[in-house]
């Protein structure tokens, strides 16, 4: 595409283009955006050098590798801000430059935005279900390398406390957390070797994993070593919640009233929810979070949405198909709001801004001016703006049964 406008002469229109959802993964009542942070890092590292080039070569002609050698990202972006609910045709990114510069960024922005955003969603309804009790991410051994590190801060940003992912940690400041495998209690000549070799070298703090043989012996055994002051158990088999009552019941009968429990166990948003009246602690959620719980990607799509005309006059364009149509013209967005600050719809403005009754929210916001990166921000802002986001949300978001998304999508 890029050779071909280049050759016609249209590769310099001023153009726009949107990524958005056409609808929400099926029986999704929201969803949460991720991967900002993420994919305005990508931007700014965004090159074609030699070595890319030289592939280059039996791919494209002479005159669109001297395009791509001097190739820098020059126009603006507009999005929903990181952490922020969203819906089906919210414009989540709106990228205004040329042809060339913009149609480049397509398959980059939407493979970082419908992964990240992907596993938001997932945690959400997790932490969502997990009440006050505190989510761990421990997916990395179910996904590509890379998208463990994506994926736990996805996760962190959606309400996850921390993770066991240390690169997550050390690119992104995530919190981490874990505990030891059956492999150091089976190394051991016994599970007592084991429980004394870990808290003498981490002290009495520290997470035993009870299941390797039998779990009442190991409480007790874990209680004996450590004392009162044991930090926590780990249930990772078994019928979770019938195993925490019995722990938690043999725990307080030894005196360790303060040692936490901690399950794990391929847990997922219901199973946690089916846990809500059990004397469990904190949730270990690995293979259903990093897999989307369901839904791996959100079906964003890229589209050029206007265009300038050979008068360089902007005008709507868009795709006309019976199955994937899209609406043409430039996006605006707000959050309508009830007097009380409830989420009452999706508000689309086509081509203008949509009217504010003065107390909606606007939701789009700069991310690059000019080609220079403006929206970058602290983790934690991305984290605190979902807990807002989510609780202005009508009551039945909290419900995990499909259904519709909680609120309409309105195009005015």
């Amino acid at each position: 595409m890029l050779q071909a406008a280049l050759e016609a002469g249209t590769a310099g229109r001023r153009s726009v283009f949107e990524l958005f959802p056409r609808r929400l993964p099926e029986g999704r009542r929201y969803g949460v955006v991720a991967g900002v942070g993420r994919a305005l890092d990508a931007l700014e590292r965004f090159r074609f050098d030699d070595e890319v080039l030289e592939v280059l070569e039996d791919v494209v002609d002479a005159p669109t590798r001297d395009w791509l050698a001097a190739y820098r990202f020059t126009g603006d972006v507009w999005g929903y801000p990181e952490g922020e609910a969203y819906f089906a045709y919210s414009p989540l990114l709106v990228v205004e430059a040329s042809f060339a510069e913009a149609v480049l960024l397509e398959t980059l922005m939407l493979s970082i935005y419908n992964h990240d955003s992907a596993i938001a969603s997932a945690a959400s309804r997790m932490t969502m279900a997990a009440g006050g009790r505190p989510c761990i991410e421990m997916g990395s051994r179910r996904t590509h390398e890379e998208a463990a590190v994506a994926a736990a801060r996805a996760a962190y940003i959606a309400g996850f406390a921390t993770s066991s992912n240390l690169a997550a940690r050390q690119r992104y400041g995530v919190p981490t957390a874990g505990t030891s495998a059956h492999s150091f209690t089976l190394l051991h000549d016994t599970e007592s070797d084991a429980f004394r070799a870990q808290v003498q070298s981490l002290g009495r703090g520290t997470t035993l994993l009870v299941d390797t043989y039998d779990i009442a012996e190991a409480v007790r055994l874990g209680v004996e070593i450590a004392g009162a002051e044991l930090g926590a158990v780990r249930i990772d088999s078994g019928d979770l919640g019938a195993l925490a009552h019995q722990v938690r019941a043999q725990l307080d009968t030894l005196g360790a009233t303060n040692t936490r429990i901690i399950v794990t166990s391929d847990l997922d948003e219901f199973a946690i929810a089916g846990l809500a009246a059990a004397p469990v602690d904190g949730y270990g959620v690995g293979t259903e979070l990093v897999t989307g719980s369901g839904h791996p990607t959100c079906g964003f799509v890229y589209k050029l949405v206007a265009r300038a005309d050979a008068a360089g006059t902007m005008v709507g364009v868009a795709k006309r198909s019976k199955d994937k149509p899209s609406i043409g013209g430039r996006k605006y967005a707000l959050r309508r709001r009830s007097a009380a600050g409830v989420a009452e719809a999706e508000v689309i403005g086509v081509g203008e801004v949509p009217g504010d009754d003065g107390n909606d929210r606007s939701l789009l916001v700069p991310l690059v001016r000019d080609g220079s990166v403006v929206g970058h921000e602290p983790l934690d802002d991305a984290r605190a703006r979902h807990l807002a986001s989510r609780a202005e949300l009508p009551l039945a978001s909290q419900q995990l049964s499909r259904g519709e998304q909680v609120i309409p999508t309105l195009h005015v």
